[in-house]
């Protein structure tokens, strides 16, 4: 496994080491002594989650307040831009943005800590999305920034207006957010 940096520390791209062969391909996705040993993280996933989304789909930027989730994420079936949002008030790179395509083809993943929220555009004409996370969903923890706040400025990928859940739609600002410390 390969771990790259990107604009915020605590953010990073995993990239496995895929076998490739006239018959198919064959990669571990998670190896907690190999992640261990080179992210220095001893992460326990305690659940995982499999969505399936048709393109021009926005899912967040969701994240947990009292019960916070860090997430391994990766895509199966299709492309998303998928992105991190820096939630901690006390962070240098609070309100800060980091976006990756993760696909079936590239087989990248992205960790997203805990205190940060997270959302992914369609980028395919559908996409199957897989994540692991290291506390529980509990819905009464949930909370959600909305997707364009000027604020955080993602620059997504869109073509046209994304299609939201009507949660999604009714997040709130980041001004106006529940936050990490």
């Amino acid at each position: 496994m390969k771990i790259t940096s990107t604009s915020i520390a605590d953010v990073f791209v995993v990239e496995p080491q895929v076998f490739s062969d006239g018959r198919g391909f064959f990669y571990e996705s998670y190896n907690q002594r190999d992640w261990l040993r080179q992210t220095g993280l001893d992460s326990t996933f305690v659940q995982s989650n499999h969505s399936m989304s048709l393109q021009g789909v926005l899912r967040g930027l969701h994240y947990q307040i009292g019960r916070p989730q860090a997430k391994l994420a990766r895509v199966v079936v299709g492309e998303v831009f998928d992105v991190a949002v820096d939630l901690r008030k006390s962070s240098p790179t609070f309100g800060k943005w980091v976006g990756v395509c993760l696909s079936a083809e590239n087989k990248k993943m992205l960790w997203i800590p805990e205190g940060f929220g997270h959302g992914f555009l369609v980028l395919s004409p559908v996409a199957e999305f897989l994540y692991k996370t290291t506390d529980f969903y509990m819905p009464e923890q949930e909370r959600c920034i909305l997707w364009n706040d000027p604020d955080v400025a993602i620059r997504w990928p869109l073509t046209g207006d994304p299609v939201l859940s009507q949660k999604d739609a009714a997040g709130v600002f980041l001004d106006n957010a529940d936050l990490f410390d």
